[in-house]
């Protein structure tokens, strides 16, 4: 099955782990929507929205840049509108954009408390509540959260309590929307790596390229989240899904490629539950 043709609504998708879905789904001969709020180049991160449809249209898609900030209701509702009027219709919906600050909570402000969960929770219900209505007239439509699985352990919330809130909060929001949307069709799912992503944001604020060299390329989420949209949406749906187990499930044997440097071992993700064993040849 191909994603030629399909449309794919993309947060936060100028750079990293949303580039690369979309740069997958472009392979195929997707149109990709990249709604990102970096219009202009960042100091510290690569990469606009220019340049990833750039990206996008080289690697055989069509492309539409949007300047979209999801904590911003009337972008959202114009930029999923102009999205339909430009492609005729939206098949898939990726939830990537996120805000991380990982500290205790003396020490983050409220400020910061209030951005992470306008972007990561309200933003992921809010790009979701306005895709409903076009998804619903798709073939086989699909949203997808870039979120971890709701594994409810004090030590996913102690040392950085308002991030994991807010990134629990994408979670919840596919347990919900799962039950809600099973009955029209519309697959919800969520999809979190088993090791730390070699993205500029891991680089900048997790450790620089120590983490990063330790860590797997977004090209493997990418391959995870093309195969997620390639199952059928009324019996594929509520499933909270890690890159290499499930990547496994689906007969890939070779994870080599997907790492930075493969002289290092691996750096775990947070929020991959105790339980969740990595395929056999997953190293």
């Amino acid at each position: 099955m191909s994603l030629k043709g399909k449309t794919l609504f993309i947060t936060g998708a100028s750079r990293g782990i949303g580039l690369a879905i979309g740069l997958r789904a472009a392979k195929d001969g997707a149109n990709v929507v990249i709604a990102a709020k970096t219009a202009e180049p960042h100091p510290k991160l690569p990469g606009t929205i220019y340049t990833a449809a750039s990206e996008i249209e080289k690697a055989g898609g069509k492309a539409l840049p949007l300047v979209v900030d999801v904590r911003d209701e009337d972008a959202v509702k114009g930029a999923i509108d102009k999205t339909v009027e430009t492609f005729g219709g939206l098949d898939i919906v990726v939830n990537n954009a996120s805000a991380i600050s990982l500290t205790p909570t003396p020490q983050t402000d409220m400020k910061r408390f209030d951005l992470m969960h306008q972007i990561n929770t309200r933003g992921t219900y809010m790009v979701s509540k306005y895709a409903i209505p076009h998804l619903e007239k798709a073939e086989n439509p699909h949203i997808l959260m870039l979120s971890p699985p709701l594994d409810m352990k004090e030590k996913w919330f102690a040392p950085h309590l308002a991030y994991s809130l807010a990134k629990y909060g994408m979670s919840l929001c596919v347990l919900g929307l799962a039950g809600e949307l099973r009955g029209r069709g519309i697959a919800v799912n969520a999809l979190w790596p088993r090791t730390t992503i070699a993205t500029s944001a891991v680089k900048n604020l997790l450790g620089g390229d120590q983490i990063a060299q330790a860590s797997r390329t977004p090209e493997i989420l990418a391959d995870a989240a093309h195969a997620i949209f390639e199952k059928p949406a009324e019996s594929f749906t509520g499933n909270f899904l890690i890159d290499d187990t499930f990547l496994g499930g689906e007969g890939v044997t070779d994870f080599e490629k997907y790492r930075v440097d493969p002289s290092k071992p691996l750096m775990p993700d947070f929020f991959v539950p105790d339980d969740s064993r990595p395929p056999s040849r997953s190293s």
